[in-house]
């Protein structure tokens, strides 16, 4: 064998390996992701929790031609390894760096550009569909987690696919979790498979006692199956797969690789839909990631040998300064209630769901669920809450818009994760809500400039009887208040800093840099006048109005697209003073790559001292 991972030609070496070779490969495996993330941070547990699935997957199938399609994509280190990336894992979701999902652009072995969770069977189907049109002959293979069934979509593609019936494997990785805890019925029905033996244990009995038969036991034996199904329904609980149309293989030991390599062979030989269902252990082989295999799910660097990460908590982050306000104003009334969609504990509502757990419902991978279902609580006279990352309440849209904006039902969205996000990259990047949002009538639409606007604002969005949401930034949140202690929310702006020369008109984490841009400028002898926004929707017209009345031109800063954003709001309210510059400076129409903020916002112009020779230029008459 080969001294390290980085000598391998693979995939091709893979095919010619013998099974100890793969269980030998499997250890020098999960030391190399231990090590290669504890330096730069990544998903670890669930990488650690596929390694023998995506030998066994990639010593079978012959990718790229066989198509390999992994859901959400966070669990692809291994197949990024098994396909000849493993030299780049020192850049790992670092800006120009091996991203930590698939990319096309990567690799031709990454199918698809992938994020978010649930759609792995509905691009393999839409493979398979081609494959059968074209005349071609390879297999499709989608691998999707025991957390993304509970995604409405991946239900829509079990359906279609099982009519449908053409050739396709689904790999279902059943590892009793997604991010948190697997809530729902199918993670009620997953627990019964896993927990029955039963039909497994009657049919090796049964294989065995049949074969043993002389001259006659082989054929006796493939004439049962028929019989063998029929037990099948009478004593494992897995008939939902079957009566969506699939054949069902399992379940299996995910860290066996013979079983794997076996069973996959099987599905291989099969003419119609048919689903593996495989057992796995998150965070396998790393005991700190096993016992907490939430806490390993995403990590920054950690020491790989006491497993405590290297950066300390510091301050408090936006989702605790959230999820201690919930706390506080749940305990003052009943009715409001917490939805969060598989994300408790990401979003700040762990201590909300520990002292009030009949008014905390944790919905699953299911966005469009978690809206509807806070438009029914809203409907009935509660208040519900809704706490999601920015970037999968896109998924909701329709439901935000029909549900709640249409009937003006007071529930409030929590956006968590606005802005750029860091290493995850484009498919997290939560810069489109206000777009998304501001267009909906009579949805009020807001963004703090620090910790504690934010706990007012969700004070005044549960004490209105309108659709409110507050969007707000990853990370420690900062606390303004030595500049301004006005933290009243009343629907205007707020001014932190007079100034004639030109108005910088900030939102959210925006404020903070247009102070220092502020600072920047009047080294120049430029007066800027800083504006905290505070409402996107319905904006401050009056406000925006006034700060250009005092100067003639007017900067708008925000942490979002610039198509569509607060920018073009406050383009719409100028639009008649034909005496006013605008110039607006945000994220471009784009889909920023994985990086740090600062290193995006670098690269994008939109760090203190870029956006400060930007309004320089922009008063010169050369923006």
């Amino acid at each position: 064998m080969a001294k390290n991972l980085y000598e391998y030609r693979f995939p091709e070496d893979l095919w010619e390996m013998q099974e100890r070779e793969l269980e030998l490969l499997s250890y020098e495996i999960r030391e190399f992701l231990i090590e290669k993330v504890a330096h730069s941070g990544g998903h670890l547990a669930s990488n650690l929790g596929v390694v023998e699935l995506t030998l066994a997957l990639h010593k079978v199938f012959r990718s790229p031609k066989d198509k390999l399609i992994w859901d959400v994509g966070h669990q692809t280190y291994i197949h990024k390894i098994l396909t000849g990336r493993a030299g780049g894992f020192d850049t790992l979701r670092q800006y120009g760096g091996l991203s930590g999902f698939p990319r096309r652009k990567e690799s031709p072995h990454d199918f698809s550009d992938t994020g978010h969770s649930s759609t792995s069977v509905s691009l393999a189907l839409g493979a398979a569909a081609a494959r059968d049109l074209k005349k071609e002959e390879h297999d499709v293979v989608a691998v999707i987690g025991d957390g993304a069934l509970t995604g409405g979509v991946a239900f829509e593609a079990l359906d279609h696919a099982g009519n449908y019936g053409s050739r396709l494997i689904v790999v279902l990785n059943d590892n009793e979790m997604s991010i948190a805890e697997n809530v729902g019925g199918m993670s009620t029905h997953l627990a019964k498979l896993r927990a029955s033996r039963t039909y497994l244990d009657f049919k090796k009995q049964l294989k065995r006692t049949v074969k043993s038969i002389p001259r006659v036991g082989e054929g006796i034996y493939s004439g049962l199956e028929h019989f063998k199904d029929t037990v099948r329904y009478a004593v494992s609980p897995d008939g939902i797969f079957e009566e969506l149309g699939f054949k069902y293989f399992g379940p299996v030991d995910g860290h066996n690789i013979h079983d794997l390599v076996e069973i996959l062979s099987l599905a291989q030989m099969m003419e119609s839909p048919v689903l593996v269902h495989v057992v796995t252990k998150k965070g396998k082989g790393y005991r700190n990631a096993e016992n907490n295999p939430g806490r390993f799910h995403q990590i920054g660097a950690f020491d790989p040998t006491t497993g405590v990460q290297r950066e300390s908590a510091g301050d408090l982050s936006y989702s605790q300064v959230f999820g201690n306000k919930m706390v506080q104003l749940g305990a003052a009334d009943s009715r409001i209630t917490a939805i969060s969609a598989a994300m408790i504990k990401s979003t700040g509502l762990e201590k909300f769901q520990s002292r009030f757990p009949e008014r905390t419902f944790d919905v699953g991978i299911a966005e469009q669920h978690a809206v509807s279902m806070a438009a029914g609580l809203a409907l009935s006279g509660m208040k519900p809450v809704v706490a999601v990352y920015s970037t999968f309440l896109q998924r909701a849209y329709d439901q935000i818009l029909e549900e709640i904006c249409l009937q003006q039902l007071p529930v409030v969205l929590a956006l968590d994760r606005a802005g750029a996000v860091g290493g995850d990259g484009p498919t997290h990047h939560g810069i489109f809500d206000l777009s998304y949002l501001s267009h909906m009538p009579g949805l009020t639409v807001m963004s703090p400039k620090d910790g504690p606007e934010l706990a007012e604002m969700l004070s005044y969005a549960l004490a209105q009887e309108k659709p409110c949401a507050i969007r707000y930034p990853r990370g420690p949140a900062i606390d303004l208040s030595e500049r301004s202690r006005n933290y009243v929310i009343d629907g205007r702006a707020e001014l932190l800093r007079e100034g004639g020369d030109v108005a910088l008109i900030a939102l959210g984490k925006m404020v903070e840099k247009a102070l220092a841009v502020a600072e920047l400028l009047s080294r120049k002898n430029i007066e800027a006048a800083v504006l905290n926004a505070r409402f996107v929707s319905p904006s401050d017209r009056e406000g925006v109005l006034e700060a250009a009345e005092k100067s003639r031109r007017v900067v708008t800063m925000e942490d979002n697209v610039l198509r569509g954003g607060f920018g073009s709001l406050a383009a719409e309210i100028l639009e008649r003073r034909p005496d006013t510059e605008l110039l607006r400076l945000g994220w471009p129409d784009v889909f920023p790559e994985h990086g740090s903020p600062g290193q995006l916002e670098e690269a994008y112009g939109l760090t203190a001292e870029a956006m400060a020779e930007r309004v320089v230029a922009f008063l010169e008459g050369k923006a």
